[in-house]
């Protein structure tokens, strides 16, 4: 992306930006309604990242299951996708709790950075793209500690399924796990935060 075209994308983003961290705060937020819901079959391997970082899963309503991609550059667990608007989730589990190569993590409750950093890298390259914290009362919603999120403008790939933009959210919650999920979407208008909205009854850290 030229200079130009990054800061008028820049401009639009940041008119965005408030809309975006409030869905994000609903996004991996599970109230007591949609608690209720009844649990769909979730993939045993996946559901085995869940269980092991303490986090709680609901698919949002409207939403189905699908196969996210899963390869060396990005390794998903799991994914879901509202259906007929362009619009998908892919989800990645780290645990902290598990032996890490002090070599490439000196800081394990840092790994959050790392793992958003390298994920936007894998998606678009070495290019810009707009990074934003997660507040705190946002993260105090979902009982993470820290996160970050990038909005990317995507080149056209066939392994994002030719998507124009990607939101990436990563939250940590430190001694215990890292969750980063991409947002993917041809649009980053009105319904791009409507459909966010949507899946505002996600996932979420256990207390």
């Amino acid at each position: 992306m030229n200079i130009q075209k990054f800061t008028a994308f820049k401009k639009f983003i940041n008119k965005q930006i408030k809309p975006a961290l409030l869905y994000i705060g609903l996004l991996f937020c599970i109230s007591p309604v949609v608690a209720q819901l009844k649990h769909v079959a979730i993939h045993h391997d996946f559901n085995k990242e869940l269980t092991e970082v303490n986090l709680s899963f609901t698919l949002p309503a409207g939403f189905k299951e699908i196969k996210a991609v899963n390869n060396e550059e990005l390794p998903f667990d799991y994914g879901i996708e509202l259906p007929g608007a362009d619009f998908e989730i892919w989800f990645q589990i780290r645990s902290l709790k598990v032996k890490m190569d002090k070599d490439k993590v000196n800081n394990p409750d840092s790994l959050y950075l790392e793992m958003g950093r390298e994920q936007a890298i894998a998606l678009m390259g070495d290019k810009n793209y707009l990074i934003r914290s997660i507040p705190d009362y946002s993260l105090a919603n979902y009982n993470a500690d820290a996160g970050k999120t990038y909005l990317l403008n995507l080149p056209d790939m066939a392994t994002t399924k030719h998507y124009k933009f990607a939101m990436i959210v990563v939250l940590q919650k430190n001694h215990t796990g890292t969750l980063l999920a991409v947002c993917l979407a041809n649009e980053l208008g009105p319904g791009f935060f409507k459909n966010l909205k949507m899946a505002s009854s996600c996932i979420k850290f256990n207390p």
